[in-house]
This record gives structure tokens, sequence and C-alpha cells, in this order.
């Protein structure tokens, strides 16, 4: 039973990605070097940071490189502000008694004027921040705290975190809501990778504040799921494809689960409208897919996948919400050469058959 919980701080509770890559790239620009994508920073930059600068930056004093990142960091995290679900988990944790402590390589400074946004402080026993190398303090929080391994949880959203975890002997879970990827994260081997912390909160809940149900329940635990999705097409005759990150970072189709007493076409429409904010048309049914244990996917899973064709009703204007980072309007020949997920490459040939590169 999970009776402790350490949190990291940056892509865990709070998003300030957008920050950090403003002031990397500011620290790049100032050394001469050129800017990164977010795509390209999210695989480049690691903890301890300092393995970032010696990468990039080898020749210019650490002291000069902090200076510049914090002096830019300070006028971009304006922007930071608290991840979908964080308020609600750290809400459960409240209630039923866990412990919470933060282990965190964010600037005091900066952790104190993200405070005075979230007010997440008053959510957490105790805060240990600026911590170049989370591997060397962890045992310290232990210690000093009286926390049992075997009780305790460490959430963050990069590899460094899962190495600190196993460090400290304790649990960890992964989540995808920050700076590496699904492959980088799969690569240190966490306890669990879950969405976000919505999810994470619900997998406790049920669990009776486990990571996972007991052997004997887990099939009753995760029943296959029906879920819906859709090939797009704006008046033009482009299609909409998404990036996501549960989907190891592939292009795919927006979807998602049927609920109980909703018919699909419903359901469709409902999740279509939560992913892109589009109105859509013309639905029509294509082929039905099943999907069973993809390595493609976070975790294991079994859908079946009920694929449609619709048109947008209007002006394509996309507005994602958390689950993609990206999206795209192409031609279908155009959708075809993006790194794309299978279930969405065999809709994509079903319907266009004709287009499929040779």
């Amino acid at each position: 039973m999970i009776r402790n919980i350490i949190f990291d701080w940056s892509g865990t509770l709070v998003d300030d990605l957008p920050a950090v890559l403003q002031a990397s790239n500011y620290v790049l620009a100032r050394a001469g070097k050129p800017p990164m994508t977010l795509e390209q920073f999210r695989a480049e930059f690691t903890l301890p940071f300092k393995k970032f600068y010696d990468r990039h930056t080898p020749n210019i004093p650490m002291g000069q490189l902090e200076e510049w990142f914090h002096g830019e960091f300070k006028r971009a995290q304006v922007a930071v502000c608290e991840l979908p679900y964080a308020r609600e988990f750290l809400e459960f944790c409240r209630a039923h008694k866990i412990r919470t402590f933060l282990l965190s390589a964010a600037h005091p400074d900066h952790y104190r004027v993200h405070c005075q946004v979230t007010g997440f402080d008053v959510y957490l026993n105790r805060a240990y921040t600026g911590v170049l190398d989370k591997r060397h303090t962890i045992h310290e929080i232990l210690v000093e705290n009286q926390l049992d391994p075997r009780e305790t949880l460490f959430i963050g959203d990069m590899e460094h975190d899962i190495d600190a975890a196993k460090h400290g002997g304790v649990h960890s879970c992964a989540v995808l809501t920050g700076y590496n990827t699904l492959q980088q994260l799969r690569a240190a081997g966490p306890d669990l990778i879950a969405e976000h912390l919505g999810e994470l909160r619900r997998i406790l809940g049920q669990n009776n504040l486990d990571l996972k149900p007991a052997a004997d329940k887990f099939e009753a635990a995760h029943p296959p799921l029906a879920t819906v999705g859709a090939l797009i097409y704006s008046l033009a005759g482009h299609v909409l494809m998404i990036r996501i990150d549960k989907w190891s970072g592939l292009w795919g189709i927006p979807g998602g689960k049927i609920k109980w007493g909703e018919t699909s076409e419903a359901a469709l429409r409902r999740e279509i409208m939560e992913e892109t904010a589009l109105t859509i048309e013309n639905i029509k049914f294509v082929l039905v897919q099943d999907c069973i244990h993809s390595p493609e996917f976070y975790h294991e899973a079994h859908f079946v996948l009920l694929n449609y064709t619709c048109v947008c009703v209007g002006e394509p204007r996309v507005k994602l919400n958390e689950e993609a980072r990206e999206y795209r309007w192409l031609t279908p020949a155009a959708a075809f050469e993006l790194p794309l997920n299978t279930p969405t490459r065999i809709l994509l040939e079903a319907v266009h058959p004709t287009t499929v590169p040779k």
C-alpha cells in the first residue's frame, strides 16, 4: 500500500516546459548555438542538467550558463501553470492521508513564484528544491521523514526521476505530461507509466492504494475497451492528423472510449469535440480493428477500434486538449509520409488504397 508520495515538480505537477524551452534557447543563442524545437529539446534535455550543457555548450562556465538561464526564465515563467489533474491528485492524497514530498531540480526562487500561482505548497509535507542529482537526496528524504521505501512512490516525468526512485528502493511512476518521451521513460523501466495524474489517481483508487491489482483480478480490472475514432476531412479535402504522446509520439486520429449507454456515433461526436473542438457531419463507418497489447501504446491494453470517416463542419479551427501535442491538416498522400501509429495507417490504407506509398 502506498502511504507516502514523492513528487517531481516540473512536468509532473506544473507545466513549465514552454518557459524552460524559451530560456534554454536563449542560453543556446548566447552561446552561438542554433535554437531547438520542442521535439528536439525533449529528446536532448536530461538531468542532471549539467550533462545537457556539457553536450551543447562545453566551453562556457556553468555559472555563466545559469545566469543566462535564470535571467530569461524569470521573464518566461509567467506562462507556468498547474497541469491538468494535479490539484485533484493532491486533494486525493490529502483525503487518503498520504504524506507528500517534493524532490525537484527547480530553483527555490522559481518554486516559490510558482507556488504563489498554484498554491500547491500547502499540500506538501516538505519540499526539497534546487537538487542537482536526485539520487543523492532521495535517501535523505527517506531517513529524515522516516519513510518506508516499500510504502513510498516517486512520481516524475524523466528518466532521472526513475533512476532516483530505483536508487532509493522506492516504487516509481512515470507520467507523460512532461519532458521525456514514452520511449525514454520505457527505457528507464518504471513500475508504472500513467498518461497523467488523473489516471494514476484512478488506479490507486481502484486498487486500494496499490499500483497494480492482485494477479487474480488483473483481467477484471482491464476488460476489452470499445473505442471510436475518425479520419476527419476538411472541406478542402485535407485530413486531420494529431501527434499523441501515449501512442509513442506517433501520429494518429482523434477518438476515445465509448461511455456506458452511449451510441458509437454519439461517442465519436463527443470525443472529437473534446479533443479538437470540431463539429462533424457525414459520418460513415469504415472498419473495425482488434488492437491487443500494441507495443506503440503506453501500456498493455485490449481495444476494439471502430473506425469512421467524417467531415468537419465549417472552418477547420482545431483546439487540442491535453491529450495531443500538435496537429496538421494534410492531403492523404502527405499523411502517409508521417510516422503513423499502426491502426491509423490501416485506416488510411482502407480509405485511400490508391494513395498507399509503393
